[in-house]
């Protein structure tokens, strides 16, 4: 029930947000929608852990800031290679095995790696990910086990 109840809350207020009218008609058409909504996703079984991962939110106030971080400094390193055709690009893929326990983790952990400029998730096999890096240093970025340690700590005990 409190999976049920979050994700309206949450709904609710992404749909007063997008909205930006708060005539009262319209806040009961919303209110309508959002019930409708979550009655069909019940109807689904898809307010799971894996649907709607609560369990992870409080987490994510470390996480994505961390992880946004990443992206910038990956992101000054991919336009120094486009400015300057000099430094070196050296394509590759390889494979890195994951640690998270659940398809939500292993989700988060692939498009984190995509997330970073520089690196793809091309594939999920099991527990391994397929990657395309476009550096050595990018590589050498996600062959360390920084960042799936990172999404192991931010996916928690389900």
């Amino acid at each position: 029930m409190i999976r049920h109840l979050s994700l309206a809350l949450v709904l609710l207020g992404i749909w007063l947000l997008l909205s930006g009218h708060y005539d009262p008609l319209l806040i009961g058409l919303g209110v309508t929608s959002v019930v409708l909504t979550v009655w069909i996703a019940s109807r689904l079984n898809v307010i799971d852990t894996e649907g709607h991962p609560i369990h992870i939110a409080l987490r994510a106030f470390t996480y994505f800031p961390w992880l946004f971080w990443e992206i910038i400094k990956s992101n000054v390193d991919v336009a120094r290679r486009v400015l300057s055709p000099s430094l070196p690009i050296s394509p590759q893929v390889f494979s890195v095995p994951t640690s998270q326990k659940t398809p939500v983790g292993q989700t988060i952990y692939a498009n984190s790696i995509t997330l970073t400029p520089g690196t793809v998730t091309i594939d999920v096999r099991g527990s391994q990910l397929d990657v395309h890096a476009l550096t050595t240093e990018s590589a050498d970025g996600v062959k360390t086990g920084r960042m799936d340690a990172r999404v192991t700590r931010f996916e928690g005990e389900s």
